[in-house]
């Protein structure tokens, strides 16, 4: 129950806050010339984040544990974009890639960066500071990061313990179930502080060859 408790949360609220610019949007008297297209993309976000997040807790709770990935080509350029516009917090900036399409579990995957982006904006957010997100071909491996810029992690020992959180009102969830989505996919996650810069960068890896492949 905290596992669904902590994803439904993850998306409905920024699903909300999609819903309440948009009803803003509508009861303006002026609005700008391109508002139409900016509520049919509005409306596409939560209709997609929606559908995905009923698929997700049907499964989970069929089956009381993370779901087999039921695998498809996913273009990773439009997941990534898709999970950046659910954070309203801020701006997430997706940086261009190459062109990738792996081979894995849409929903699953989507959740696992939705945990990313939202764990990168509430360091960024502490600081005043921006996230970044993108994604790279690595020689067998498909990357794709999430960099923020808040204070780095001070220490690393607890960050996949379930249930362990230094975050007031946070479930402890959000790490762990990714990295169990990564690992599903014979992939990895990682964090580690920022070379150079502040902040910490997520690395979400999946393999190029296996079940997973680009």
């Amino acid at each position: 129950m905290r596992v669904l408790g902590h994803e439904l949360n993850n998306s409905l609220a920024p699903v909300k806050s999609l819903a309440g610019s948009m009803r803003s949007l509508v009861d303006s008297k002026e609005r700008p010339s391109d508002w139409q297209q900016d509520m049919a993309e509005g409306l596409s976000v939560i209709e997609s984040r929606v559908d995905a997040l009923s698929r997700f807790t049907a499964s989970y709770t069929r089956l009381a544990k993370l779901p087999e990935p039921r695998y498809e080509p996913v273009e990773v350029s439009s997941c990534l974009r898709r999970v950046a516009k659910l954070e309203t917090r801020l701006t997430v900036d997706v940086e261009p890639g190459p062109e990738a399409v792996v081979e894995a579990d849409a929903v699953q995957i989507e959740q696992a960066l939705i945990n990313l982006v939202r764990n990168a904006a509430d360091a960024s957010l502490e600081t005043g500071g921006g996230v970044r997100a993108g994604w790279r071909v690595q020689g067998a491996k498909l990357e794709i990061w999430v960099a923020d810029e808040g204070l780095g992690l001070s220490n690393n020992a607890n960050l996949f313990v379930p249930f362990f959180t230094t975050k007031p009102g946070g479930s402890g969830i959000g790490l762990v179930l990714s990295r169990r989505i990564a690992e599903s996919h014979g992939g990895t996650l990682t964090l580690a502080n920022r070379e150079g810069a502040a902040g910490c960068v997520a690395t979400l890896a999946l393999p190029a060859n296996g079940a997973g492949k680009v």
